[in-house]
């Protein structure tokens, strides 16, 4: 996190190519003596990243074709920023912010904010989970480090915009501490971790797409906590950490959940990405 900038390198030799500076400055006014970027994340539709700068509230936005790199735009939205994904169309950038308990939406296509909301004690939704819901459409959701829910919200303002950035199901889970979420197109299931429980971190729970159900909650890990998810590219696999000292990646089948392959004689996996 530290200092405040980011790197741009060259994305085959890993040359670095530019060092730029973060402002400093908060949503507010005040001057900062620290911003941490805690997500950068490509635009689907534009040459642009999406940055989050966590202590000022901003959501910073690089044009990576322009000669040096530079932040073109620096939105305000809601402060203590964290991690963010997409929406399924990728015009939306859904960021948490999680100091304040809110989810911020992000419109890049006008480079504006299109929304904030509570949704809970510390929202942490990785880089956030999108399924269609039975009743609401296309939806997205949130974890929580402070409460043991999950919040799903309403994720499509064209064709859903009676409910979109709205809280319109809230499951509830054993334990809160929860980390990611992930789901998958070919998978019936949203996984949610609960790394950070002091009960139940080597759990992990899936949740029915079709049912709108917590299905159930089971343990994963063995040695350590269980961390976060990757499916592989055909939706057939999920894997998940045993994050310890003799930790493992364990491999579920996408559909089943039932414990396939483990990858032994690791040290504190933690992410995967495919």
């Amino acid at each position: 996190y530290w200092p405040p900038q980011y790197v741009v390198y060259d994305a085959l030799t890993l040359e670095p190519l530019a060092r730029n500076d973060v402002p400093m400055q908060s949503i507010t006014g005040e001057t900062l003596p620290e911003v941490r970027v805690a997500a950068i994340a490509a635009s689907h539709h534009d040459p642009l990243w999406a940055l989050a700068f966590k202590e000022s509230g901003f959501v910073g936005l690089v044009d990576y074709t322009l000669p040096g790199f530079p932040l073109v735009k620096n939105i305000a939205t809601e402060r203590f920023l964290h991690d963010g994904g997409w929406d399924s169309t990728g015009r939306y950038f859904l960021v948490a912010a999680n100091a304040s308990n809110k989810m911020v939406a992000v419109d890049m296509q006008t480079q504006t904010m299109a929304a904030s909301f509570t949704t809970g004690g510390t929202p942490h939704p990785g880089r956030g989970a999108n399924w269609f819901d039975p009743v609401y459409g296309w939806v997205n959701a949130t974890p929580h480090v402070g409460e043991p829910k999950v919040s799903v919200y309403g994720a499509d303002p064209i064709g859903r915009p009676d409910v979109a950035w709205t809280v319109v199901r809230e499951i509830t889970l054993p334990s809160a501490g929860s980390l990611f979420l992930k789901t998958h197109p070919n998978s019936p299931w949203v996984l949610f971790d609960t790394t950070l429980s002091t009960t139940s971190d080597k759990q992990v729970c899936a949740y029915n797409k079709e049912t709108a159900t917590l299905d159930r909650c089971f343990q994963a890990a063995t040695n350590g906590k269980a961390t976060h998810f990757e499916f592989n590219q055909a939706g057939t696999e999920v894997w998940v950490s045993d994050r310890a000292n003799d930790g493992a990646v364990v491999v579920l089948d996408g559909t089943t959940l039932n414990e396939i392959n483990r990858i032994t004689d690791l040290v504190t996996p933690t992410g995967k990405f495919n």
